[in-house]
C-alpha cells in the first residue's frame, strides 16, 4: 500500500501540493514495536476486542524474521491499577478501558505472537507507547535507528505511537496490514493520514524483505 492509496485523486493532489512528499529510509538497526496486541484487543470476547486473526498472524511472520536477525522487539499493553483507574481521565471517555486491569488475562500479550522472555512488555495507561513509559530509553540503549510500528488500534494507540516515534527522532514505518481497527473507515483514513505526515507505509511482505536483507543483528 502506498502513502496515497487510501484517498481520492483530489485529496492526494492536495497533500502533494502541500509538500507531503518525503520518504524515510529503514536503518541498519530497526526496532519492532507491537502496540497493544494484547488479548483485550485481539479477543472478541472482550468488549474492546475484535477479530484480528489475520493481522496477528502476519505480525507473527514479521516477528519471526526479526528474531532471526536479532532485531529489538518490544510489546505494549494497557494495564490499570487502582490508582490509575481513579486518576486517568481517558477512562471517563472510554469506560470499557477499565476492563484492562493489572493481573487480568486481557492485558496479556496475544500468545499467538510467541513473545520471547527477553522481549519487554511495556505497560501503559495512555494511547502512545512512549507516553509515561521507558520505551524511548530502551530504543536509545539498543542503538535503534528506525522504528516499525504494528498493532491496534490503527486510529488510536498505533497513531499516537507513530506520531510520538517520529517526534522522538526515529524514522518511522507503519506496517499497514499488521494494524487492526474495529471498522474499515477509521483504519483506512488514519493509515492515509499517518503515512502522509509521520511515517512511511510497509506491508508485512515488504517488512520481511527489508529485515531479511539488512545487517540488523545486535552486537
Amino acid at each position: 500500500m502506498s502513502t496515497f492509496d487510501a484517498a481520492d485523486d483530489a485529496t492526494r493532489d492536495t497533500y502533494r501540493s502541500a509538500g507531503f512528499t518525503g520518504r524515510f529510509e529503514l536503518g541498519e538497526r530497526p526496532a519492532i514495536v507491537v502496540v497493544d496486541f494484547c488479548r483485550g484487543f485481539t479477543d472478541p470476547e472482550c468488549p474492546l476486542g475484535s477479530d484480528t486473526t489475520a493481522e496477528v498472524e502476519r505480525t507473527r511472520e514479521v516477528l519471526d524474521v526479526a528474531r532471526e536477525r536479532g532485531v529489538f522487539v518490544a510489546f505494549t499493553t494497557i494495564a490499570y491499577d487502582e490508582s490509575a483507574r481513579a486518576t486517568t481521565t481517558w477512562l471517563r471517555k472510554v469506560p470499557s478501558l477499565g476492563e484492562l486491569t493489572v493481573g487480568s488475562p486481557w492485558v496479556e500479550i496475544d500468545p499467538r505472537l510467541g513473545r520471547l522472555a527477553g522481549e519487554p512488555v511495556i505497560a501503559k495507561t495512555g494511547a502512545s507507547a512512549f507516553f509515561g513509559t521507558p520505551l524511548h530509553a530502551l530504543l536509545v540503549a539498543n542503538r535503534v535507528d528506525s522504528v516499525l510500528v504494528l498493532g491496534a488500534t490503527t486510529s488510536g494507540c498505533v497513531r499516537a505511537s507513530v506520531v510520538d516515534s517520529v517526534q522522538h527522532g526515529f524514522p518511522t514505518f507503519v506496517v499497514t496490514d499488521c494494524c487492526a481497527d474495529r471498522s474499515a473507515g477509521p483504519h483506512e483514513a488514519n493509515l492515509f493520514d499517518m503515512t502522509a505526515k509521520y511515517a512511511d507505509p510497509l506491508t508485512a511482505e515488504e517488512a520481511v524483505v527489508h529485515l531479511s536483507g539488512s545487517s540488523t543483528t545486535r552486537r
